[in-house]
Order: C-alpha cells, then sequence, then structure tokens
C-alpha cells in the first residue's frame, strides 16, 4: 500500500520519523502547521500511519514450537542453597554507596564464590532461576564459566530462543551442539573439515584433551590452507598435554608465513627442554654468559648479541626492540628466557640455582639476566629456580635477588606447591606489612591456609591499632571476605570495638575500623553458612558408610 498515492492519504512514515528527529519548530509535519499543536498533530499521525503499516502487513507462518529443554540429571539444589542463590541474584548488595560500604556483606561479590561451590559438588541449577543467573552472567564475564556449568545443559536450550543470552551458545562446545565422540571418526573428519570455526576450536580441544596426538594430527590435515589468525588458535590448544612428540610439528610451525604464529611455536618448543630449538638457544644464551674466574670474586660476565640473524629470527627471537629497550638487552633477554634453566648449573661452574641467582653480575646487566630468568622459571614452571629467584620473604619490598618487581614474584610463586606459595606470602606480610602484598595474595588458594589468615589478620590490626589511614586498606579487607578461612571469623571478635583515636589517627578511623572489620565478621558467617546448605547429608552418609567399609577391609 502507497501511503501518499491517493488525495488525503496520510503522510509517508519517513517525512513523520524526520520530523520527529528535528522537532516541529524546525520542520512543519505532514499535514499540520508551525503552531503550539504541531507536536500533538504529529503524534496523532504518526498513531494513524502505524496502524495503516501494520493493517497492510501479511500474517506470516506460525513459527515453530521448540522442543523440550534438555534433562538435567544432576540431583536437585537443597532448598535453603536455592534460597540463598536467589538472594545472590537478587542483587542485594550490602554497601551503601560512596566510600564507605556500611557492615553488610557484597553478596555480588560472594556469587562467583558460592557459583564454584555448589558446580563443584554436582548439584542442579532450580530451572526458575537460571533466567536470572543468565541475566547475571550477561552482565559480568567473570561469572560466565562458572555459571554455565552450573546452569547445566538447559543453558544452551534457553539461549537459543533469547538473543540477550546468545553468550552462552559461543561458550559451549560447538555452540551448544553435541561433539561427536572418539568412536566417530567419521564424524571428527566431518566436523573438522565443514564445521564452524567455534566448532572446530571445540573439537581440537576436546580430541587433545583425550588423545594429544590424535589432535595433532587432526590439525595437520588442514594446516596448510587456514587463515593465519586460525592457525594461531589452533596452535595455542597445543599447550594441553605439550610434549616431545609435537616437536615435529612445532619445527615445521617455525617457518610459517605468520610472525605470530612462528612466536608461539617457538615458545611452546622452549617450554620442552629436550627440544632442538631449546638447544640451540641453549648454545646462544651460553656464548653471552659466563663466570669471570679472574677477580677475587667470582662474576657472571655477559656480552649480548650485536645481531639478530635470520636463524635466530625462525627461533622466535623479536628482532625489534620495543620503544625504550636497547636491542641488544632485548636479543639477550630472548635467548636466555628460551634457554633450558637445567643448562646453567653445567655453564656456571656446577652452582645450584640459589648459588647461581647470589653471583654478581658485571657491568649492570643483573637487572636483564634475572628479569629473563625470572620468564624462564615460569614459562618452564621450574620451582627451584623460583625458590632462588624469589628470595626469603624478608627481603626488600621491591623484588629479590632476581625479581625485579613484585609483579614478577606473583608469576614466580605461581610455580611453587599451594601450602608453600601461603607461607611465604605470610611471612612476607609479617615483614612489610600489607601496603606491598595485595598482587602476591592475588595468586593464594582459597581460602587461605591458616598462616596466611593470621597474617593478614594481624597485619590489618596493626594498621588499625596505628592509626594508619583505614581506606588505603579497603583492597585487602574485600580479598579477606572472599578469601578467609570462616573459621576465622571468631578469633576476629575481639577487633569489632571501635578502638581509642590516637591524635595522628585519620578522623574517623576508629569508626571505619570497626565498621570494617563487623562486615569481615559477618561476610566470613554468611560464607560458612552458605557451605552448610550445599551439604548433603545423604550423600556424606554413603561417603562415610563407604570409608569405614574401605577401613574394615
Amino acid at each position: 500500500m502507497n501511503s501518499t498515492s491517493a488525495p488525503g492519504a496520510a503522510p509517508a512514515w519517513e517525512e513523520l520519523v524526520t520530523a520527529a528527529l528535528l522537532g516541529t519548530d524546525r520542520r512543519t509535519p505532514p499535514g499540520g502547521g508551525p503552531d503550539r499543536e504541531a507536536p500533538v498533530a504529529l503524534l496523532d499521525a504518526a498513531a494513524v500511519e502505524t496502524v495503516r503499516r501494520r493493517a497492510g502487513l501479511r500474517p506470516a507462518r506460525a513459527a515453530e514450537r521448540p522442543g523440550p529443554a534438555p534433562e538435567d540429571t544432576r540431583p536437585a539444589l537443597p532448598v535453603a542453597a536455592a534460597r540463598r542463590l536467589a538472594l545472590l541474584l537478587a542483587d542485594r548488595a550490602g554497601g551503601t554507596g560512596g566510600g564507605r560500604r556500611g557492615t553488610a556483606p557484597d553478596l555480588t561479590e560472594l556469587l562467583p564464590q558460592w557459583l564454584a561451590a555448589a558446580g563443584a559438588q554436582g548439584w542442579a541449577a532450580p530451572p526458575h532461576l537460571l533466567p536470572a543467573l543468565l541475566d547475571a552472567a550477561r552482565g559480568r564475564t567473570d561469572l560466565r564459566p562458572a555459571a554455565l556449568r552450573f546452569a547445566g545443559p538447559r543453558a544452551v536450550w534457553l539461549a537459543r530462543l533469547n538473543p540477550d543470552w546468545r553468550f552462552a551458545l559461543r561458550a559451549a562446545p560447538g555452540g551448544g551442539s553435541a561433539l561427536p565422540g572418539p568412536e566417530d571418526g567419521e564424524g571428527v573428519r566431518r566436523l573438522w573439515q565443514e564445521g564452524l570455526f567455534a566448532e572446530r576450536v571445540a573439537l581440537l580441544a576436546a580430541v587433545r584433551a583425550r588423545e594429544p596426538a590424535a589432535a595433532r594430527e587432526l590439525l595437520a590435515t588442514t594446516w596448510a590452507t587456514e587463515r593465519a589468525e586460525d592457525r594461531l588458535m589452533f596452535l595455542d590448544s597445543l599447550r594441553s598435554g605439550l610434549g616431545p612428540a609435537d616437536e615435529p610439528f612445532l619445527e615445521g610451525a617455525l617457518a610459517d608465513r605468520s610472525r605470530n604464529v612462528r612466536a608461539t611455536a617457538a615458545e611452546l618448543l622452549s617450554a620442552l627442554p629436550g627440544s632442538a630449538l631449546a638447544g640451540r638457544m641453549a648454545v646462544r644464551a651460553g656464548a653471552c654468559v659466563a663466570v669471570d674466574r679472574t677477580q677475587r670474586t667470582a662474576t657472571i660476565t655477559v656480552e649480548a648479541p650485536h645481531e639478530c640473524d635470520a636463524a635466530m629470527e625462525r627461533d622466535g627471537v623479536v628482532p625489534k626492540a620495543p620503544t625504550g629497550r636497547g636491542e641488544r638487552s632485548w636479543w639477550l633477554g630472548q635467548l636466555v628466557e628460551a634457554t633450558p634453566l637445567g643448562t646453567w648449573p653445567d655453564r656456571l661452574g656446577g652452582r645450584t640455582p640459589a648459588a647461581i641467582v647470589a653471583l654478581p653480575v658485571a657491568d649492570d646487566w643483573q637487572g636483564e639476566l634475572h628479569a629473563a630468568w625470572c620468564r624462564a622459571a615460569v614459562r618452564q614452571r621450574d620451582a627451584e629456580w623460583a625458590r632462588a629467584l624469589l628470595g626469603t620473604p624478608a627481603a626488600p619490598e621491591a623484588g629479590g635477588p632476581g625479581a625485579v618487581s613484585l609483579a614478577e614474584r606473583a608469576k614466580l610463586l605461581g610455580t611453587l606447591e599451594a601450602a608453600e606459595r601461603a607461607e611465604w606470602v605470610a611471612g612476607f606480610i609479617a615483614r612489610h606489612g600489607l601496603s606491598e602484598a595485595f598482587q602476591l595474595l592475588g595468586v593464594c588458594a582459597v581460602p587461605w591456609a591458616p598462616p596466611l589468615g593470621r597474617a593478614v589478620v594481624d597485619a590489618l590490626n596493626i594498621a588499625r591499632d596505628a592509626g594508619s589511614y583505614p581506606w588505603s586498606f579497603s583492597g585487602v579487607m574485600g580479598l579477606a571476605e572472599r578469601c578467609l578461612d570462616p573459621a576465622e571469623a571468631d578469633r576476629l571478635d575481639g577487633l569489632l570495638a571501635v578502638p581509642d583515636e590516637a591524635e595522628d589517627a585519620s578522623p574517623g578511623a576508629g569508626g571505619y575500623w570497626a565498621e570494617a572489620f563487623q562486615r569481615l565478621v559477618t561476610t566470613l558467617r554468611l560464607r560458612a553458612a552458605m557451605t552448610e546448605e550445599l551439604r548433603d547429608p545423604a550423600r556424606e552418609d554413603v561417603g562415610r558408610r563407604d570409608k569405614e567399609r574401605r577401613a574394615e577391609d
């Protein structure tokens, strides 16, 4: 129907839209005048035209009704835990806005922990809470992995019906479609050849998890025809289960036409201490670093490379240094980082990693050399070298004997077992306090081990008694609310009173500290209640009986 084809017909929709956007004082509405009634005339005309446009539409074929949601075979969430989840999803934060949060727990910060605990215990999400759960995950990307695991197969079913939740389709393997099983060789081949990129990434990861060699062989069948950005993503999947059998494929990728692919292949090969690339890097780095025994005290000397040749580039050395970095130090750092750490004791006089790190380094090369060793220890997951480079917790805050920063220390701590990590950070806090410890606390396992929890609480108490500016510890206090063991709550009761303020204390600091400790205690007890609500007495009885039966046998 043409609305302008006959005299007296309603104005064209486009003209009405233009008048509405520009305003009736700048554009006279069709069929009206430039008077005070023009806006009313415009709305009347728009209403009539809306009806006219809708009347001119032909009825569409009814959409196919969606099939039933898949069954979630996991046990139903306990009633008390379901009520708790509803409260967490209602976004009832305890904060009061502004600089002070009050004493009520911040429920939104506890939601990730609750989801992780519920998912680990294998509970099924209540169906009536799935929309709110998906809405929460839509707004917070950090929630998505745990939320989708807890939501189960029905999340994908709902995501197909609501475009607001399409992130669930992207996160699900194959966009929510079932991947072929290991016995379906033809299905695997067809999906790899014909599937969408997300489906192929999910397929490669699934095959790699159960049979690394099969995944590598699958990738090799199409490697030469893949796009550079796709090759990079596929190559990254080889990190899982990386082993010596992957070396020939990765050596071939060193000749790839994409610089990023070459760099990733070189990084993976350098994580294999027995690889040929690691050997080549060891020869190059060994030519640059030696021990000078002619001096009274043995000293490490460094002669950085004078050029980056084609062979070095092929092995992943980036020739162009970042702005502000010297080329020779840039090349040296890459060579040392990719060298197996096991080569240095023989190269440097049979010394242990701790003895090597303790040696002086000539000509101001210590920072560059130790920083490269730090990166190598993190890449190769070498705990002995990490301990040597970390030094003792009593070392200066700016870095241990090898670490150039607290950020490097945090990465080195990640190579240690959880208990050792917590003990080291507890010692650091006891010596240096909390002002420098935030990054280090972030790499510690949750809940914090008792020594670490006590060190954090003691340091907060010392800061309070010293009249320290309280808001500077809000970040650590927030971490403590989420990470401190709930069993520590009773120890904190003595810190809830408002302390007497010293003359040089920040105004109102005592009240803030008491409020913060009250919120901490309340949050810890809430976390304990959440854990109790997620318990299944029936499961625990079965587990206890099984344990007793095994003990009797």
